[in-house]
């Protein structure tokens, strides 16, 4: 059976809120931000309502009034074409406006979050921009223009090098947790959160992704093995589903090919005996034609009255 595919970036848009949860007020986050009618999306697009208002959280410090995020799963990894992708979605967030440079460039930054540090990505953009790479702290990392004015302020989070003081949510975002006092720490502040649906979409991520290490765990509180209940639940009642399509699917599958089948057998049987008769009706006709009698024909052809008339008939 293959490895179960996990929806993270619900769990990162909501742990992205939970690290700014004392600046909320002061931030609009929008999930998959539509660029145009085409489907090209930003993955968060963090909105200061107050501009000048600077924001305190250690990842948000570089943030200015539009903050585009582009979030890579611990699965994926950031590329130097993911670089450019999301580089050109930010020029065109700041052209998509309905009035002429309602959005300043000098107001919108860049944030790259991902699980490994991107080195294929930092030697290119030392090597081709000249640009140099700043550690801040553990786990972010500037993109510093120096004397170039021609780039958006950027910075790199890797969110397996943050400390766990610090940003313990968008740490924890991992499918590698690495003991029980790592997972300890987060059942601990999960049980002051629970009733929250941000932390419980976080925790719910991270569970089914280390349900091993969590599973050492769980009599530690019962929000945890109710949580651990609910996605053995959910598990079984995915591969009951997948089993009844699948099975559905085969029915149809072999449903179709014996309705072909038969099909084609009772298209050749009526196709017989289509040719039969219209090959007896032409005879009928031909004798018809030569005036020959009634019984005669019907002998000939081994037909009855009935089908001598309605051959009769067509001919009118």
């Amino acid at each position: 059976m293959g490895k179960e595919a996990l929806q993270w970036h619900p769990a990162f848009y909501a742990g992205l809120q939970i690290e700014f949860e004392e600046e909320r007020d002061n931030l609009i986050f929008e999930n998959e931000h539509q660029l145009g009618t085409k489907p090209k999306e930003i993955d968060v697009l963090i909105i200061k309502k107050e501009k000048d208002i600077p924001i305190k959280k250690n990842i948000g410090q570089i943030f200015k009034q539009h903050n585009i995020v582009e979030y890579k799963c611990p699965t994926d990894y950031l590329s130097i074409d993911d670089y450019y992708k999301v580089y050109a979605y930010a020029c065109f967030y700041k052209s998509d406006t309905v009035k002429q440079n309602s959005i300043p460039i000098s107001e919108i930054t860049i944030t790259f979050v991902c699980k490994r540090y991107p080195e294929k990505l930092i030697k290119h953009l030392r090597k081709v921009w000249n640009y140099q790479i700043i550690k801040k702290e553990a786990g972010i990392y500037l993109v510093d223009k120096g004397m170039k004015q021609d780039i958006l302020p950027m910075q790199i989070i890797v969110t397996s090098k943050l400390e766990k003081k610090e940003n313990l949510w968008l740490s924890s975002l991992t499918d590698e947790l690495k003991g029980k006092e790592e997972t300890k720490q987060l059942v601990g502040e999960y049980q002051k959160h629970r009733d929250n649906k941000l932390y419980e979409s976080v925790m719910d991520i991270v569970v089914r992704a280390n349900q091993k290490k969590f599973e050492e765990v769980k009599s530690m509180c019962k929000a945890l093995e109710e949580l651990m209940a609910d996605v053995i639940e959910e598990r079984e009642k995915e591969a009951i589903e997948r089993g009844m399509a699948k099975g559905m699917a085969q029915g149809i599958e072999q449903g179709m090919a014996q309705g072909i089948e038969q099909g084609m057998a009772l298209g050749i049987e009526q196709g017989i005996e289509q040719g039969i008769e219209q090959g007896t009706q032409s005879i009928v006709l031909n004798m018809i034609k030569r005036h020959m009698s009634d019984e005669d024909i019907c002998a000939i052809a081994e037909c009855d009255q009935n089908f001598l008339d309605m051959v009769r008939e067509n001919m009118a």
